[in-house]
């Protein structure tokens, strides 16, 4: 459709997250949404690429018949079984749907950056695995074979149905809450709460100082899904803001819900990764942690805890805790910047 010519301004009244004004051009000025050209410009700031770290030492570990245990290896198959899917179905939702519907040229702007990124993390994963030799079909196969993957990838698939349908629009009070609560799903859920069980094994391998290059490279991955969820859940409440008629106390309850239903879902995945436990980590300690962190994400939506549940895994928070302002990791990751100053 061609873009009609007009000599009026852009108001800046009429920027939305969704069902805003010229959505047809990204006009960056006068900005409203200023929270996601903040995450553009750091998100440029922290660019990396997996070839850029070295693996020779856990090739070597890998290939050893000493270092890494049975359920060592176990683990750190499940765990890259879940991540090979997980970051091109988030790749999908941005390309497919959100991009799509939202409207504010910013987070448009961003949402281009995230999707760059998703790629970044689905090569990360594919270089680990032909690194260290892995076998690529068993890998990339998990999530049709391990039933806790699928159940995972299975709950978010199932979110997306009415949003990539090619007839659907935002408009109508059913369809608004169908869009916000897909931002819910994939932001709170998948990359704030299924990610996380995986990131842990992944520390668990560091302090141990083994598989060290794949966790520099989940350590920049963290990093930008960080940045991925602090977004969404700011997508989330800038929609509440401009549409307050969304925010009904069934459609909370139904919120509260769902995320109850990912934690029994996360947890469950655990028990795969961790039969025996490892790491002096177990599933009930994993229970526990997941629920902790689901606390954290409904509260930071403005929905009550569920759980109460404190955190089994302190080492966990220092390296993952979203409310501080600093530069958390001790590896390459925190001294990596390009274009200027990485601050958090």
């Amino acid at each position: 459709m061609p873009i009609q010519k007009s000599d009026k301004k852009v108001d800046i009244n009429q920027r939305r997250i969704i069902n805003g004004a010229d959505a047809d051009v990204v006009q960056l000025y006068p900005m409203r949404h200023k929270f996601a050209w903040d995450a553009y410009n750091v998100g440029n700031a922290n660019h990396w690429l997996p070839t850029e770290i070295s693996m020779q030492k856990d090739i070597e570990q890998w290939k050893s018949t000493t270092v890494l245990s049975a359920d060592e290896r176990q683990a750190f198959e499940t765990v890259l079984g879940f991540f090979t899917t997980a970051d091109s179905i988030a790749a999908n939702n941005i390309v497919l749907a959100l991009y799509k519907h939202i409207t504010s040229p910013e987070c448009r702007l961003y949402l281009l950056r995230q999707g760059y990124e998703e790629a970044v993390h689905t090569h990360a994963y594919q270089y680990i695995v032909e690194s260290l030799g892995m076998d690529q079909s068993k890998i990339f196969n998990m999530y049709r074979e391990i039933q806790a993957i699928y159940d995972k990838d299975n709950l978010v698939l199932g979110f997306n149905e009415g949003i990539f349908d090619p007839n659907f629009k935002t408009g109508t009070f059913e369809n608004d809450q169908k869009f916000l609560e897909n931002i819910i799903v994939f932001s709170l859920i998948m990359e704030g709460i299924f990610f996380y069980s995986s990131f842990a094994v992944m520390f668990g391998f560091q302090r141990q100082n083994k598989l060290v290059g794949s966790a520099e490279q989940i350590q920049y991955i963290m990093r930008d899904e960080s940045m991925h969820l602090n977004f969404g859940i700011n997508l989330v409440n800038t929609i509440k803001e401009e549409q307050p008629e969304l925010w009904t106390p069934e459609f909370q309850k139904k919120m509260i819900d769902l995320i109850r239903r990912a934690v029994v879902l996360e947890y469950t995945f655990a028990k795969e990764v961790f039969p025996k436990g490892i790491f002096g980590m177990n599933a009930d300690g994993f229970k526990q942690y997941i629920e902790h962190i689901a606390d954290r994400r409904l509260a930071r939506i403005g929905l009550s805890a569920q759980y109460n549940s404190p955190n089994p895994f302190p080492w966990m928070s220092e390296a993952i805790d979203l409310s501080k302002e600093k530069n958390f990791f001790e590896t390459r990751v925190t001294e990596y910047k390009t274009g200027g100053t990485l601050n958090w």
